[in-house]
Formats: C-alpha cells, structure tokens, sequence
C-alpha cells in the first residue's frame, strides 16, 4: 500500500481499533499476581523472558503509569510504539520498526537471563 493514499473509511476503521485497543487497555486491570504462570520459559528456567512482564507493563502505560511500566518490563514503551505503528503507518515502516524492535527483545532478553539473572 505504499504511495497510495488511504480512503476515508479505512483511516476510520484504523482509528476505531487504536482506540478501542487503548480503551480496552485502559480499562481492565490484569491481576497482580496471576493464578498459574502462562510463561512456559519462566516456568521451566525460573528466569523472566523478555516478554515478561509486557501485558502488565502495556496495561500500565495506557494508563499512564509509565515508572511502573518500566517496573514491569523495561521495553514496554517500546512494545506499545510497535502496537500503534500497526495502525498508522505503511508496510516498509511497520516492517523496520517491528524487525528493530524484535532485535531490541532479543537483545534485552539475552541481558535480563545472562546478565542480570533476573
């Protein structure tokens, strides 16, 4: 899609589901200390993986809680710039931002397990 302009009701409907998502986030409160741990490389290693700590984190931020965000996951704001980059920008943009940001999970991953031992 890249070069062409988008129709009216396509930037609507982008809209619609940015800001329903961040609504939604915005809202619900996931629980503090879940019931069962749904992170299969934590309950095998006992080590966080870079994903821990994102669904807590993104909850935080739409709620604008960003100190305990980063509490939480030190790239959540990075994770919900990908998530809004889905919604506005074109396809060699999405592509570069999500392959940066993988890169940067990756890295932040191998860190938080090897060398913080968190």
């Amino acid at each position: 899609m890249t070069g062409l302009a988008l129709s009216p009701r396509r930037v609507l409907l982008r809209v619609a589901a940015g800001v329903s998502l961040l609504a939604f986030l915005w809202y619900f409160e996931p629980p503090a200390k879940p019931a069962f741990q749904l992170c299969g490389f934590h309950w095998l290693t006992g080590h966080p993986c870079p994903l821990c700590g994102l669904t807590r984190g993104m909850f935080a931020l739409a709620k604008g809680h960003w100190s305990q965000a980063l509490g939480f996951n030190a790239l959540s704001p990075l994770a919900f710039a990908m998530l809004a980059i889905l919604f506005w920008h074109d396809e060699p943009v999405r592509t570069r931002a999500w392959t940066c940001g993988f890169v940067a999970f990756v890295i932040y991953g191998l860190c938080r397990i090897f060398l913080l031992g968190a």
